[in-house]
């Protein structure tokens, strides 16, 4: 999926301010100038456009995190960088929106889809899992659709 749909997705369920975007990249020790987060809105169509990269991606949503819920009394030991994939904005969502089974459930049957149990936790296992499944395009794009819908109705 494109990131720079995520980030306005995550905009327009919050009705954040372009600041307040700033504020959650600022959380997660990343500081950008705010004409890029013009870039990373704006429509693919305009001149103005950014591509958002993994990495801010990433940051944007460790920053939500820290946003919607605190921060951490864990020690973050593992600094390694990771690949952004689908499967792992859904976990930060999980995350940030302290959602479990029962809402993610709610989340997809907002959007007509009927996930099984192990269907929805083989989206969250580690990639070196077996039961592992990638989490494809639409699938996120209809889970940020889901997401809006059920926190406007919580």
């Amino acid at each position: 999926m494109i990131r720079n749909s995520v980030l306005r997705k995550i905009k327009e369920i919050e009705y954040f301010s372009n600041e307040q975007i700033l504020e959650i990249f600022h959380l997660a020790g990343k500081r950008i100038p705010a004409n890029r987060i013009e870039g990373y809105l704006a429509s693919p169509e305009s001149e103005e456009y950014l591509a958002c990269g993994a990495e801010a991606l990433g940051h944007f949503l460790d920053g939500l995190i820290l946003y919607k819920r605190g921060p951490s009394n864990k020690k973050d030991e593992n600094n390694k960088p990771i690949s952004l994939t689908n499967n792992l904005i859904l976990k930060k969502l999980r995350v940030a929106y302290n959602l479990k089974e029962s809402d993610l459930y709610a989340i997809f049957q907002t959007v007509d889809i009927d996930i099984t149990k192990s269907e929805l936790s083989a989206l969250f296992r580690k990639e070196e899992h077996r039961k592992f499944r990638y989490c494809p395009d639409m699938i996120l794009e209809l889970f940020l659709e889901g997401l809006q819908t059920y926190l406007a109705n919580r």
